[in-house]
C-alpha cells in the first residue's frame, strides 16, 4: 500500500497497489495465457485425442489423447478453456460436465492398462454447476476420479497451468507428483465466491485471495504441492514457448524420478502423499 502522508484532497489521499495473492489470480486469468492445447502442441509429439465418455457424450472442457513426451508414451488429460466467445461457449469456459470427467478416467484406465504415464493440466474455475450437469452425476463422476486415481498403478503427474478451482480441477489432481506454475493458483473456492460468502459481498474478492493462500509459494509451504515451476518474467502470456520449455523440464525430471517405482510402489506412493496432507503435527 503506497498512502500519501500529506494528502491535498480527496481524490489523491490514497492509493492502494493490489494484495500479490490478487495480482496471481489475475495474471493465472490472463486473456492471453497459454491453456492446455498450447502446452499440448508443444511438448506433446504425435498427440491423437479420445473423444466421448461411451455413455452420454463428449465433454470439450476436456481434452484427453496419448502421444509421446519425449519419446515416452504418455496419456494426457487436460482442462481446456476458449481463447474467444465462440471456443469459449464451445468450452464452456473449462468447467467440464460429468461426461468430461468419466472421459478422463476412460482415458486413465487406458493408461493403466498399457502402461503409459499420466500427466494432467488443471485449469478450470471449477466443475459446471448446471442444473443439466448435476442431473447426470456431477458429484458422483468427480468422487469416482478421486477414487480411481488413487488407485492407478501408473506414474501420475498433475500440473496446475491456470486456475485451479475445487472438486473441478482435483477430480484430475491425484497424482505421485503435483505441480503450479509459478503464476497459478490453486483454492477450494473461487475468491469471488469465498467473499459472498465470508464477507457477504463479491467485491472483497481481492481481500478473500488474500486470505485463502492460494499461490504456488503457500501451497508448497502448506505441503499440498511437491513444486513449483517458473514462469518467463510477466508471466505465461509473455512468452508461451518459454514457459513450455521450463514445464518440459520439470516433467522430465518428475517422469524420470517416478519410472523407479513398480505399479504396487506408485499407489502407495500416492496414499502416503495425500495421507500427510493437513498432518502438522507429525
Amino acid at each position: 500500500m503506497r498512502v500519501n502522508p500529506e494528502p491535498e484532497s480527496d481524490a489523491c489521499a490514497v492509493a492502494v497497489e493490489p494484495h500479490p495473492a490478487w495480482l496471481r489470480v489475475l495474471l493465472a486469468r490472463h486473456a492471453k495465457r497459454p491453456h492446455s492445447l498450447d502446452y499440448i502442441s508443444r511438448l506433446i509429439a504425435g498427440f491423437e485425442e479420445v473423444h466421448g465418455d461411451r455413455s452420454f457424450a463428449d465433454d470439450p472442457a476436456i481434452v484427453a489423447g496419448f502421444g509421446f513426451f519425449e519419446d515416452r508414451p504418455v496419456m494426457v488429460v487436460a482442462e481446456q478453456k476458449g481463447r474467444n466467445t465462440k471456443q469459449k461457449l464451445y468450452r464452456n469456459f473449462g468447467m467440464p460436465k460429468p461426461e468430461g470427467y468419466r472421459k478422463a478416467l476412460r482415458v486413465m484406465q487406458m493408461a493403466a492398462k498399457f502402461g503409459r504415464p499420466v500427466i494432467t493440466l488443471l485449469d478450470t474455475p471449477g466443475a459446471y454447476p448446471g442444473i443439466d450437469a448435476e442431473e447426470r452425476g456431477q458429484a458422483e463422476a468427480i468422487a469416482r476420479n478421486l477414487r480411481e486415481m488413487s488407485r492407478l498403478p501408473v506414474p501420475v503427474v498433475a500440473v496446475c497451468i491456470g486456475e485451479g478451482g475445487s472438486g473441478g480441477a482435483l477430480a484430475l489432481g491425484v497424482g505421485n507428483i503435483v505441480l503450479m506454475l509459478e503464476n497459478a493458483v490453486y483454492s477450494v473456492i473461487s475468491p469471488e465466491s469465498c467473499a459472498a460468502i465470508i464477507y457477504r459481498d463479491s467485491a472483497k474478492a481481492e481481500q478473500a485471495a488474500a486470505a485463502l493462500r492460494l499461490t504456488a509459494e503457500d501451497l508448497l509451504g502448506l505441503g499440498l504441492i511437491d513444486g513449483i515451476v517458473p514462469e518467463p518474467p510477466g508471466g505465461a502470456h509473455e512468452d508461451p514457448d518459454a514457459a513450455a520449455e521450463s514445464l518440459r523440464e520439470h516433467l522430465r525430471l518428475r517422469l524420470d524420478e517416478l519410472a523407479a517405482y513398480d505399479g504396487p510402489a506408485l499407489v502407495d506412493h500416492r496414499y502416503a502423499k495425500f495421507r500427510k496432507m493437513g498432518n502438522f503435527f507429525a
